[in-house]
């Protein structure tokens, strides 16, 4: 029995702050409810119990905190420490290293704009789809409601994440079930390393934050590598961090992007969405050039329907949303102002 088991098996909720990857500075946390005492952190603090806190050196000083009704799962991949609980709050809450990645009150808002963005963005319909990351489906159930894409391949690199998804988040996982998805359990990297070039007609990277595994999703080779695998027009999704919290990390990747996509396009926009640090989040979004110079800004084609798997309603996306969400505040479009397409 390990100490997180230990701290839960008198039937008292813990909080979980789960550490690894350099990510998390919390430990597993026990409070009581009555108000006594509770367990204090490996780095001084003291937590209240029934709560989970996430503490990271990418947002220092700041924590979101969630009370826990239910821990559902504990466990460690072969990459990450993964944990699922139940929340009054926010519902299912997935936490990966101590970090929240997905709840079931607001994944729609990031899922929609990760994937909408691009697809109903680009110049083309999109036929060939590539996802990186995205262990838990959200973004393969939203690229299932374009009826024309006619493969979706996925190279994600923990298995235990679709896993975890498939039996705590059904309504996430649900596009595992389509048959025009190849799933890969793989390095993106090696996989993009093999791809043909202009294969692939939008490619979307549903990244963690760069530290740990997933620093190189943030680097040069890489984005080479997802420019040589895109078709003359493609686009690529990356998640971009937030406007009020990383600049100097958008800064470098936008004008990075500037000097790999020349002739195309490099474009910034973001969603909100709570459970995300700042309670927003970003996405650099680029297109290699072609001959008709479209902008991302303005959508292409109308959003999605409920596709071949009858989903629910679009709740965040919307052709008005799409052209908002790249209207930066100023600050924002002064620091990137050398680096973005107009």
């Amino acid at each position: 029995m390990d100490r997180f088991d230990q701290l839960t098996a008198n039937g008292k909720v813990a909080a979980l702050a789960g550490v690894g990857a350099g990510v998390a500075l919390g430990a597993y946390l026990l409070g009581r409810r009555s108000g006594g005492a509770g367990l204090v952190t490996s780095s001084g603090r003291l937590v209240a119990g029934g709560w989970f806190t996430e503490l990271g050196t990418l947002w220092p000083g700041q924590g979101l905190s969630i009370q826990i009704k239910k821990v559902l799962l504990k466990t460690r991949t072969k990459f990450q420490d993964l944990a699922v609980f139940e929340s009054d709050a926010f519902g299912t809450v997935l936490t990966l290293d101590g970090v929240v990645q997905v709840t079931d009150r607001d994944e729609f808002s990031y899922q929609e704009m990760i994937t909408h963005l691009p697809l109903c963005g680009i110049s083309r319909a999109p036929k060939r789809v590539l996802v990186v990351g995205g262990g838990d489906g959200g973004v393969v159930r939203e690229i299932t409601r374009h009826a024309g894409v006619e493969k979706i391949d996925m190279a994600e690199i923990d298995a235990g994440v679709c896993e975890a998804s498939k039996k705590f988040f059904p309504q996430l996982a649900c596009g595992f079930a389509d048959p025009r998805l190849n799933l890969m359990i793989c390095d993106g990297i090696d996989y993009l390393r093999k791809a043909a070039e202009g294969t692939y007609d939008a490619i979307i990277v549903d990244s963690s934050d760069p530290v740990g595994p997933a620093e190189v999703l943030f680097q040069r080779p890489f984005f080479e590598l997802m420019h040589r695998a895109l078709k003359p027009g493609g686009a690529i999704c990356t998640q971009g961090e937030s406007l009020w919290l990383h600049m100097p990390i958008i800064e470098e990747v936008a004008k990075m992007c500037k000097d790999i996509f020349k002739g195309g396009t490099v474009n910034y926009a973001y969603t909100t969405i709570p459970t995300y640090p700042s309670g927003q989040i970003g996405f650099m979004i680029c297109t290699k050039k072609d001959d008709k110079k479209a902008s991302m800004k303005v959508p292409q084609r109308a959003p999605p329907g409920p596709g071949p798997m009858n989903l629910p309603p679009l709740r965040y996306y919307s052709a008005e949303v799409h052209k908002a969400s790249f209207v930066l505040p100023q600050y924002a479009t002064s620091a990137l102002a050398g680096y973005l397409s107009h």
